[in-house]
C-alpha cells in the first residue's frame, strides 16, 4: 500500500516548478527562489555543524525521552539513543542550509524556533546571523542538556535554550516583547497545537517576519494545519518545497501559493 507521505511526494514532483526562479513574475519571490534557496553559505558554518552531527551520530548514549508532542514516528520508546535522535528527528544538511540563508537574510533581530532537539537548526541559523540572538524551545530536558553540550562545542553564544512545554513557554516570549524576523516551528506535529502555535507567532510578527514550518505533509494532519495556514488573513504568499512551509506577511503582494521545487 502506497503511504500518506509517498503520495504526497509524488504530487509535489508533479506540480512543482520554478527551481531557479524562472516564471516566477514577483520579483521579490524570483529574488528569493534564484537567490536565497541557492546561495552557498560559508564551509566552516557546514562543517562545524556537520561534525558534531557525526560525533552525535556515534552517540550510543541511552536518555529517557519525554514527548509533549505526537512523538516519533520512528522511535517509539522513551529510552532512545542519541545516534536514534539525531538520525530521525534532527534537520538534514540540506535544509540547514536553507535555514541558515533565510536566518542571514531575514533573521535580525530575533529568531525564535519551536523544537530544539539536539540543536542542529538552532546552531545553523545561529552561526549564519551572528547579529540576531535565537531563542530555542525544547520540551525534553535530557534532549536539552546534550543540545547545549553541542552549542559549547560549536562556539556558539546567540542561542538561549528554553525548557519546558511550548504552551508554558510562549507566554514567556511574549513577555519579552520581540520582533522575529524568522521563526521556525517544529517539534509537535498535531493540527491544533501547530495552527495555534502559528497564530500565536502572527500575534508578534510583522511584515518582515517569515514563519517556517517543517514536516507540513508529513501526515493527512498537518496537511490539514498547512491547508489552513495557507489561508491565514494576513498571509500574503506561500511556499511550499515539500519538506518545509514558509509564509510571509509582505506589504503589497497579491496572496498566492507557489508550490517550488527544491
Amino acid at each position: 500500500m502506497i503511504s500518506f507521505r509517498t503520495i504526497k511526494f509524488l504530487e509535489y514532483l508533479l506540480f512543482s516548478g520554478h527551481r531557479k526562479g524562472h516564471g516566477i513574475h514577483s520579483p521579490f519571490v524570483f529574488g528569493l527562489v534564484s537567490g536565497i534557496f541557492r546561495n552557498k553559505i560559508n564551509p566552516d558554518i557546514v562543517l562545524t555543524i556537520e561534525n558534531i552531527r557525526k560525533k552525535n551520530i556515534s552517540d550510543k548514549r541511552i536518555i529517557s525521552v519525554l514527548d509533549l508532542g505526537a512523538g516519533s514516528s520512528k522511535m517509539k520508546t522513551s529510552l532512545r539513543k542519541v545516534s536514534d535522535i539525531t538520525q530521525y528527528s534532527s534537520v538534514p544538511q540540506k535544509y540547514g542550509m536553507l535555514l541558515a540563508n533565510l536566518a542571514a537574510e531575514f533573521g535580525k533581530p530575533t529568531i525564535i524556533e519551536f523544537g530544539t532537539s539536539l540543536g542542529i537548526s538552532a546552531m545553523y541559523m545561529a552561526k549564519a546571523c551572528p547579529d540576531a540572538l535565537v531563542y530555542t524551545l525544547e520540551g525534553c530536558s535530557s534532549i536539552s542538556e546534550i543540545a547545549k553540550e553541542n552549542f559549547s562545542i560549536a562556539g556558539i553564544e546567540n542561542i538561549r535554550l528554553l525548557n519546558g512545554s511550548f504552551d508554558d513557554l510562549i507566554p514567556e516570549l511574549k513577555s519579552l516583547a520581540l520582533k522575529p524576523g524568522l521563526i521556525f516551528i517544529d517539534g509537535n506535529h498535531k493540527k491544533e497545537p501547530v495552527t495555534r502555535y502559528f497564530k500565536e507567532m502572527v500575534e508578534i510578527s510583522d511584515t518582515g517576519t517569515v514563519i517556517v514550518l517543517d514536516d507540513i505533509h508529513n501526515s493527512s494532519e498537518m496537511e490539514e494545519a498547512w491547508d489552513e495556514i495557507k489561508m491565514h488573513e494576513k498571509a500574503t504568499f506561500t511556499i511550499d518545497i515539500y519538506r518545509m512551509g514558509l509564509v510571509f506577511f509582505r506589504e503589497g503582494m497579491n496572496h498566492f501559493n507557489y508550490v517550488i521545487r527544491y
